[in-house]
């Protein structure tokens, strides 16, 4: 680290935000510009921090490594590609035979969901008992989920390397009570999501039972039949999935119909292909129930999602539990006033949910995403933008591939209060892009409002390019940033890498310009604190930040040819006022 250069840190006193850049070169980052320092800042008192963000869930989540056990610590770990760099905290319990791991509850529970790793190959199971007492069910292992080919990242051929599985205790437990897991092989333990499953719920009035047109709720039959007269007959009603398991092997058009279970725990249907459709008149409502496929391999040709398509206007999905897919939902044409709340989605080969363009008033808050193979929440603005839109409040952990949110291109997006947690491989925590993948692209456009959100060990080094992803990243990749992007109240870390980045990841040297940072607390960065990579001009207010690996502010664009970006000090900030002085080279984290 080296101390404060008047002629290199480009620091200027400034009233009007302004917007920033940052580049990724995908040529790879060698001898970049460095930044300047204009007269010394102001610095008045931080300004008040949004405490940490997400969604309410119904559950407790322990870790292993926290609780009692005789197994073996893995990590910490950033390092793509391994079992604890997947987990959350990036540590885990390994298991052998006849290990355990005894949790002790903080609150009520009658159901618990663990998140495990077993060799490749592997099958188990986790044998229970609460309160030392051995119950008659137990938890099943399988290594069927786990272990995706992934070529396109560098040095790794594999990733995804957990899964969830639910198990009912059959009995309602208080905090203070245990429950113990013991393996019967190898097997890594994650954490433990304990929580009160309600009773089955009763069907509505009116509504059209899936049984009574013949449904099978054993599993054993093919009830795609039963299911698609039920979405016919039962249009301007209920369509009720009382408890049990059926098999949908065929995927459904629905339109103005409520398709409603008795609880995501009750009611479950195993089919990796629910609907798939393109344009609908909308007014569907898919509610309480579980969607479980059999996606053990991602191939982006095949429509292996609980929703691929439409679901029309005036549509919502909520409390819904979506696992082993390839995504959760895939929404492309027609979605007016979506919402998408409360729900859990979990182990997809690719995205938890993709606004695939034309999305306009659609609001995904409240929901859980955990292990997906892609973007967690992404809004992908083609072949049309996605406008007024908004995710809100989520709880986003584990992303083992691109980013926990993502935003690419579109007008007037909303990003705020929202959780990301042990981010891994190609991402950042929040990625607001415009990198346009294919035409036609509509880029980034009006105000790109990202608020209040909360970091956590976000932020990883992109194996394919060996450079470094920071928690949050401003990317011009293929178009520069254009619209007003007010980065306010943000919650950093101990992010392995840094806390904010600009980039044009495209390595053309676009420029980020009207960003503006306001209100950031950076608690734990492993280098920097802002990672600047292109030109433009941005704005950083009342930023605080301590824990700081390497120096404030990296500013090394590329090409080497283009100003270094330009960081105007609108007043508040601490912990920036160093810099990296070596653009021959990345800073390393700090142990």
């Amino acid at each position: 680290m080296s101390a404060p250069n008047p002629s290199r840190l480009r620091w200027r006193v400034a009233g009007a935000a302004s917007a920033g850049a940052l580049l990724l070169g995908a040529v790879g980052f060698t001898a970049m510009a460095n930044a300047d320092e204009a007269d010394q800042p102001v610095s008045p008192a931080p300004a008040d921090v949004a405490p940490a963000a997400g969604a309410e869930l119904p559950f407790v989540t322990q870790e292993a490594e926290a609780a009692e056990h005789d197994g073996t610590v893995i990590g910490p770990d950033i390092t793509q590609g391994t079992v604890a760099s997947e987990a959350s905290g990036r540590t885990a319990v390994e298991l052998s035979a006849g290990q355990s791991v005894t949790f002790t509850l903080t609150e009520a529970a009658n159901a618990a969901t663990v998140v495990y790793n077993v060799p490749e190959g592997g099958e188990g199971s986790l044998a229970v008992a609460v309160n030392g007492q051995g119950i008659e069910e137990s938890v099943p292992l399988t290594s069927r989920y786990q272990y995706f080919v992934a070529p396109w990242i560098a040095g790794s051929t594999t990733h995804h390397f957990f899964t969830h599985a639910r198990v009912q205790l059959g009995q309602d437990l208080a905090a203070g009570d245990t429950v113990t897991f013991t393996a019967s092989g190898q097997v890594t333990l994650d954490t433990a999501d304990f929580e009160q499953v309600a009773a089955p719920a009763e069907a509505p009035a009116g509504a059209l039972d899936v049984t009574e047109l013949g449904a099978d709720p054993t599993g054993q039959a093919d009830s795609s039949q039963a299911f698609v007269e039920a979405v016919a007959q039962g249009r301007g009603g209920v369509v009720w999935i009382p408890p049990g398991t059926y098999q949908v092997n065929q995927p459904l058009y629905v339109e103005n119909v409520t398709i409603q279970g008795a609880g995501n725990w009750h009611s479950v249907v195993n089919s990796s292909r629910f609907i798939n459709q393109g344009e609908g008149p909308g007014n569907v409502h898919l509610s309480d129930f579980a969607v479980v496929g059999d996606v053990t391999e991602r191939v982006d040709s095949n429509p292996d999602n609980f929703v691929n398509g439409s679901l029309g206007p005036n549509s919502s999905v909520s409390g819904m539990w979506l696992q082993h897919l390839k995504v959760g939902l895939w929404m492309t044409g027609t979605n007016t006033d979506l919402v998408v709340e409360d729900n859990r989605i979990v182990d997809m080969a690719a995205d938890g949910l993709n606004l695939n363009g034309n999305a306009d008033g659609v609001q995904v808050r409240n929901n859980y995403l955990r292990n997906t193979g892609d973007d967690s929440l992404a809004m992908w603005s083609l072949p049309q933008a996605n406008r007024n839109s908004t995710f809100d409040g989520n709880t986003v952990i584990q992303p083992n591939l691109a980013n926990g949110i993502a935003i690419y291109g579109g007008e007037n997006i909303t990003v705020s209060n929202n959780l990301v947690q042990d981010t891994n491989a190609l991402g950042s925590g929040i990625a607001i892009s415009n990198q346009a993948f294919m035409e036609p692209f509509f880029p980034l456009a009006g105000t790109i409002s990202v608020d209040g959100n909360t970091l956590v060990r976000a932020g990883a080094l992109n194996p394919n390019w060996d450079h470094p992803m920071s928690a949050l990243r401003v990317d011009a990749y293929n178009h520069p940033i254009q619209a007003d992007v007010n980065i306010t109240d943000t919650t950093v870390t101990d992010s392995p890498w840094s806390a904010f980045q600009f980039v044009s990841g495209s390595g053309n040297g676009l420029a980020t310009n009207q960003v503006t940072i306001d209100g950031a607390q950076v608690d734990g960065v492993g280098t920097v604190v802002i990672q600047a990579e292109t030109t433009g001009e941005i704005t950083v207010a009342n930023v605080t930040a301590e824990n700081v690996g390497a120096a404030g502010v990296y500013n090394c664009p590329f090409p080497t040819s283009n100003p270094p970006l330009t960081i105007n000090d609108g007043g508040g900030n601490t912990g920036l006022d160093t810099e990296w002085d070596d653009c021959e080279s990345w800073p390393q984290p700090a142990e």
